[in-house]
C-alpha cells in the first residue's frame, strides 16, 4: 500500500472529507475523473494528493498506474486558525479558519 498525505491544507475536513467518500474504493482512471468534473474546491486538493500517490507508487514501488485502486481516502482535522470579527454594540464574534490533513492510499487490487 502506497499513500500520499497533504498536511495543514486550508480548507475544512467535512467539505474535503466528501470528496475523499467520492474516491474511496475507485480504480485510479476512475477517481481522477470524478475529482476533475467535481465543481467543489477540495476536489482540485484531494486530486493533488491522489496525483501524488501514484507518482509515489509509480517511482518508489514501480508499480504500474493502470492497476492501482483507491484503497483509503480519508482527511483529519488539522489545527483550527482562530480569528475574531467585529460586530455590533462592541462584540466580537469567533471565526474558525479549519485545516485538514488528507491521506490517499493506492495499491494494486488483491485477487481473491
Amino acid at each position: 500500500m502506497v499513500n500520499a498525505t497533504a498536511k495543514y491544507v486550508r480548507i475544512a475536513p467535512r467539505k474535503a472529507g466528501e470528496m475523499a467518500t467520492l474516491i474511496r474504493g475507485k480504480k485510479v482512471s476512475e477517481a481522477k475523473a470524478i475529482l476533475a468534473l467535481h465543481s467543489r474546491v477540495a476536489a482540485k486538493v484531494v486530486g493533488k494528493v491522489l496525483a501524488s500517490a501514484v507518482a509515489n507508487a509509480e517511482n518508489n514501488h514501480d508499480l504500474d498506474a493502470d492497476d492501482l485502486y483507491v484503497i483509503q481516502a480519508y482527511v483529519d482535522g488539522g489545527p483550527t486558525i482562530k480569528r475574531f470579527k467585529p460586530r455590533a454594540m462592541g462584540r466580537a464574534t469567533r471565526i474558525r479558519k479549519r485545516t485538514s490533513h488528507i491521506t490517499v492510499c493506492v495499491d494494486e487490487k488483491k485477487e481473491s
